[in-house]
């Protein structure tokens, strides 16, 4: 538990200092040489600041023991962040393309100031940062199994391709067409709402008990078909609780064995299942006594 808190600081840390800094100099570059796409995805890294925050506390809260209100546990705040953090994207994203558009339907193109070279350096710095915290974030996410944290390595690689967007604008605009710096920041609302609501359906996805993928579920068929005394499973279901599994499994053993005997087939089923998936909350095994199929048509 320890190491995994130091992993949460670590990554909130670089997170955020990051941000925080990319988002100043991104600031000033668009302010000083003049490039709409370049303060747009200033204002995108800025919510990245307040992303990680929230990234994090969700994480924390989700770590949090079961009390008396929460019998299950906690980990369904994680997804409440997840929410939070698609929503701030959202509109984020929104007020980006609003302003781009804006500019583009005023017509008047002549009268655009075309950017100069320090938003262009601005860009490329912007991208080769964001595409490397996005890579560390997506690694620290997967170690703490975080759907809040994997969310925020996504809104750092939203920001990369933003700055794509904002590269080819600007160049296009120091090209001879300034307009094309407004267009920019349109393209990178597009990224931005995308990347918003994919991260809003998978938190959404993991709170309505929605089940685990058929290759998640097929492997658990495989390993419970595997233990001894498994004569047959007769009911298998699973279900996403955050970031967790809860597995509801009814299996069939041999009707004239001790009921010690079928408990202990049981135990050891459950057992195993939480050695070999890391991420299962709970288990709940039925046992059945076994009928062959012939005896189960017999009328």
């Amino acid at each position: 538990m320890k190491e995994e808190q130091k992993l949460m600081a670590r990554v909130s840390t670089i997170g955020i200092a990051g941000n925080v800094l990319l988002s100043a100099f991104k600031l000033i570059a668009g302010l000083l040489g003049n490039s709409g796409a370049m303060i747009s995805d200033a204002v995108h890294s800025l919510s990245d600041v307040l992303a990680t925050f929230i990234a994090l506390i969700g994480v924390k809260l989700s770590k949090r023991e079961k009390d008396a209100d929460h019998p299950y546990g906690h980990d369904r705040f994680e997804c409440v962040a997840s929410e939070i953090l698609a929503v701030i994207l959202f509109v984020t994203g929104l007020g980006i393309g609003k302003t781009g558009l804006d500019t583009i339907f005023a017509g008047n193109y002549d009268a655009l100031v075309t950017p100069s070279l320090l938003p262009l350096v601005a860009a490329v710095v912007s991208i080769v940062s964001k595409e490397a915290m996005f890579h560390y974030t997506r690694a620290c996410a997967r170690r703490l199994n975080s759907s809040a944290f994997m969310a925020d390595a996504w809104h750092h690689r939203s920001d990369a391709y933003s700055s794509i967007g904002s590269l080819i604008g600007i160049a296009g605009a120091r090209a001879g067409m300034p307009v094309l710096d407004a267009v920019a920041s349109v393209v990178i609302c597009v990224f931005i709402l995308k990347t918003a609501v994919d991260i809003f359906r998978d938190a959404i996805r993991k709170m309505t008990d929605c089940a685990c993928d058929d290759d998640y579920t097929q492997a658990v068929r495989n390993f419970i078909e595997k233990q001894d005394g498994v004569r047959n499973i007769d009911l298998l279901q699973t279900r996403m609780f955050g970031e967790k599994v809860y597995i509801d499994v009814e299996i069939a053993v041999d009707g004239s064995l001790p009921l010690q005997r079928a408990h202990a087939i049981a135990e050891n089923v459950h057992d195993g299942l939480e050695r070999s998936f890391d991420n299962i909350k709970h288990v709940m095994i039925h046992v059945n006594p076994y009928e062959p199929k012939a005896a189960q048509d017999t009328p």
